[in-house]
């Protein structure tokens, strides 16, 4: 900091060493066999001007991707993939076709033909299987039971035949509900032709793209359908968050419940099994569901918008 209170000649110098670096490309040895100065003054000066603010670095990207907080979000959390929409919060819907949009270029861009693809029922992987442009005739497998909702029109076999439309592939779905009044018949399901032949794909999946929910009124879609018996059980249990019907603590712990074993859904081993798993979560409501899903070494990968994600970073502290 001293190199830059001896007057305005010291600063046009520092001015003119930067130029030079961050502009032109220089190295540090050339700018001091230049300039006639040692290469410590010249690095001295550099850290200067960063610290004083003469040099602003910034990283920057004209468009819906916030590139800063991406990259700040996947170094956080050890993730695989992270992308950072800039977008309005105060609209669910606008939300998830924004989010949607941003996850199709996603998949589109690291699903190979090697890849099998499974897809957990969630609005916002509903949204991103309308945005798809296409994907090189990946496999697709659906990962939980059929659920429709009053107001959408798609199911999770919808949403998986909708990929498979759009990558060409097999599609491994199958049309039992996602929960079911016993854990006797959901074991009778499971064993049916249509839900083995999907749920025997499960040791093939590399990606997969799922929702998160809170277990709160109007945070999962799960809660929201579950009876009020189910929702206080998991209460107790201490269930903070779902992923696809894989519950888990606040510390990102799975969690057995009595609902799961009546589900037909993937487990939460199989689902840690899987090399990328992909999630579109949003809204701030939703932080602490996210921040569990994100320790629980099941998550790979997120898209989501920037007041999530900035309540997320705010809430932890650095490894």
């Amino acid at each position: 900091m001293a190199e830059m209170t001896t007057g305005p000649a010291q600063m046009v110098l520092t001015a003119s060493i930067a130029r030079r670096y961050y502009l032109e490309g220089m190295s540090k040895v050339d700018i001091a066999d230049e300039l006639g100065l040692s290469r410590f003054k010249v690095a001295r000066l550099l850290d200067a001007a960063r610290e004083t603010g003469l040099v602003r670095i910034e990283i920057r990207h004209e468009g819906e991707i916030d590139v800063d907080l991406s990259a700040r979000l996947q170094e956080r959390f050890h993730l695989q993939h992270a992308i950072v929409v800039d977008t309005p919060d105060d609209d669910d819907e606008s939300l998830r076709q924004h989010l949607g949009r941003a996850a199709a270029d996603l998949l589109s861009e690291i699903i190979t033909p090697e890849d099998v693809l499974g897809l957990g029922w969630a609005r916002a992987v509903s949204a991103m299987a309308r945005a798809l442009p296409g994907l090189p005739g990946t496999p697709v497998v659906q990962l939980t039971g059929a659920l429709s909702l009053p107001d959408g029109p798609d199911a999770s076999v919808d949403v998986v035949r909708d990929v498979a439309h759009a990558s060409g592939g097999p599609a491994y779905l199958f049309y039992a509900p996602l929960t079911v009044p016993d854990a006797a018949t959901a074991r009778v399901l499971r064993q049916q032709s249509e839900v083995a032949r999907a749920f025997g794909q499960l040791p093939r999946v590399t990606k997969a793209v799922a929702g998160v929910g809170l277990w709160a009124p109007g945070q999962s879609t799960l809660y929201d359908v579950a009876s009020d018996a189910d929702r206080e059980a998991l209460r107790r249990l201490g269930v903070c968050a779902d992923i696809s019907g894989v519950f888990l603590s606040v510390e990102g712990k799975p969690i057995p419940t009595e609902l799961a074993d009546r589900m037909i859904v993937i487990s939460a081993e199989e689902m840690r099994a899987i090399p990328e798993v992909i999630v579109i979560p949003y809204g701030t409501a939703k932080a602490p569901a996210v921040r569990a899903a994100l320790h629980s070494g099941i998550v790979g990968g997120i898209v989501t918008h920037t007041a999530l994600a900035h309540a997320l970073l705010d809430g932890t502290v650095d490894s």
